[in-house]
């Protein structure tokens, strides 16, 4: 995607600012504040981008986690912020560089949202940025607008006479075009459900590696570390953890015990339902997860085909598969698509296509996809999905299982999708989904073989996957 902010006249000023600010140590909001810049001038995914910047300034964990929460937290934030300070920027929000911007929503998001920070502390912390990244002249705007919303914070309040898709789309920031979609197809009370757990922070779930040890083992172990720790009621390997900051840091992580995950992903492997000794298809499998969930409930023994269409995601599927110490998964760089020309027809026993999607079930962990989507992209998608299913098929055997799944709510890309294939496909059937893990979560939906998982049900990502026979 072009970048937002390229051959502006402000950008030059912008990256001086960040220069003359180098040699100051980084607080968590300079952090938070940099992350913020980059998203709005190049559409940079904030959580790779958090990431790198908390490696980058080493923050501790106090910080690092004050800084997570004020990027996520501002940018899901977005268009309620940006309603409020209009009123306040007298030139508009529109007309300041893109680090002012950003610095003013970033102070709104702690006085608006967070009441465990003084106000006092917010106002001169941002003057001081504005002071290294700018002039005499924006810090003193900084300090002005700040303070008129500390002296009207009674008065920031919603119309009462919004309509349900502008009262949701501004209670809960989110798009209007997507509040009115979620609207015709899922009402406004379950749309609003929705849109308030987007904005509530994901859990962190680990999936247990149950090649070298249960999931109880390893709970016990986690516990006994120290970390707070519960098994998940919605994966069977999954766990919970809080407070316990990044996990790929903790040395069970490196041996192998387990893997970070959504525990709505963790179910996809549970659908499969792979047996020893089986050959699998996994059609789009970076970064490898899902794939390594079914090697190790194969107890790596068969041969699984690990496919992604771009080459440098093919490391990342390796890297996992070396970690936790698994053999049987092969990779493959190909386009999920044209696999039919690849493979011999009727030659997997399992196929799995994780297919790609608008993403919707996951704005809890990117707040930025919201804001980035458009709505003409989902019919888009939809054709590509359709597509890579029309072609893959051809490759599981009789008596096979292919699961289809995604990590949106979009009924097109879901149901819909499934229930076009059936149509055109009449060799396939839809099969019950594994009782002992999916009825706990809607018995009729999962004897009916799809399963749609939202994010407000179970705190886990919005999902959906469907169970295809092929019919012997």
């Amino acid at each position: 995607m072009k970048p937002q902010g390229a051959g502006k006249p402000s950008a030059p000023k912008s990256s001086g600012g960040a220069a003359k600010s180098s040699a100051v140590k980084h607080s968590a909001r300079e952090a938070a504040l940099d992350v913020l810049i980059r998203v709005e001038e190049n559409q940079s995914y904030s959580n790779l981008l958090l990431n790198q910047v908390l490696q980058k300034h080493a923050l501790e964990r106090a910080d690092a986690g004050l800084a997570t929460e004020l990027v996520y937290g501002t940018i899901g934030r977005k268009n309620t912020i940006d309603f409020f300070l209009e009123r306040f920027v007298s030139k508009g929000l529109a007309k300041l560089e893109p680090w002012v911007r950003c610095l003013l929503r970033l102070s709104f998001y702690q006085l608006h949202y967070l009441d465990r920070i003084p106000d006092h502390a917010v106002v001169s912390e941002a003057v001081n940025i504005a002071k290294r990244r700018g002039h005499q002249g924006i810090s003193g705007m900084v300090n002005g607008v700040l303070r008129a919303v500390i002296r009207s914070k009674e008065e920031l309040t919603l119309p009462a006479a919004l309509g349900d898709v502008k009262r949701i789309a501004l209670s809960h920031s989110h798009p209007e075009w997507l509040v009115r979609r979620w609207i015709r197809q899922l009402g406004a009370e379950l749309t609003e459900q929705i849109c308030a757990a987007n904005n509530e922070p994901p859990h962190v779930s680990i999936r247990a590696n149950a090649r070298r040890r249960s999931r109880l083992e390893l709970l016990e172990q986690l516990q006994g570390s120290g970390l707070s720790a519960e098994a998940s009621g919605l994966a069977p390997a999954g766990i919970l953890v809080q407070g316990a900051g990044n996990m790929a840091l903790v040395p069970a992580f490196q041996q192998g015990d387990f893997s970070i995950q959504d525990e709505s992903s963790m179910l996809v492997a549970e659908a499969l339902d792979p047996r020893p000794g089986m050959t699998v298809l996994d059609c789009c499998a970076a970064p490898g997860g899902k794939t390594a969930h079914i090697a190790e409930k194969m107890d790596d023994a068969g041969k699984i085909w690990a496919c992604d269409l771009h080459e440098h995601k093919q490391k990342l599927i390796a890297d996992q598969a070396e970690r936790l110490g698994l053999t049987s998964i092969q990779t493959l760089v190909m386009d999920a698509a044209k696999l039919d020309e690849h493979f011999a027809a009727e030659s997997f026993d399992r196929i799995l296509l994780d297919a790609p999607c608008s993403g919707l079930g996951v704005i809890r962990r990117k707040p930025d996809l919201k804001w980035a989507k458009q709505e003409v992209e989902i019919d888009a998608i939809s054709e590509l999905q359709h597509a890579i299913l029309s072609k893959v098929h051809r490759l599981l055997k009789p008596g096979g299982v292919l699961v289809y799944s995604t990590c949106t709510i979009e009924h097109a890309e879901n149901a819909g999708m499934v229930e076009r294939f059936l149509a055109e496909h009449s060799e396939f059937e839809l099969a019950p989904l594994p009782a002992d893990v999916f009825a706990s979560i809607d018995p009729a939906a999962a004897a009916a073989g799809m399963v749609q998982i939202l994010p407000q049900q179970f705190h886990s990502d919005g999902f959906f996957i469907a169970r295809l026979r092929k019919r012997v």
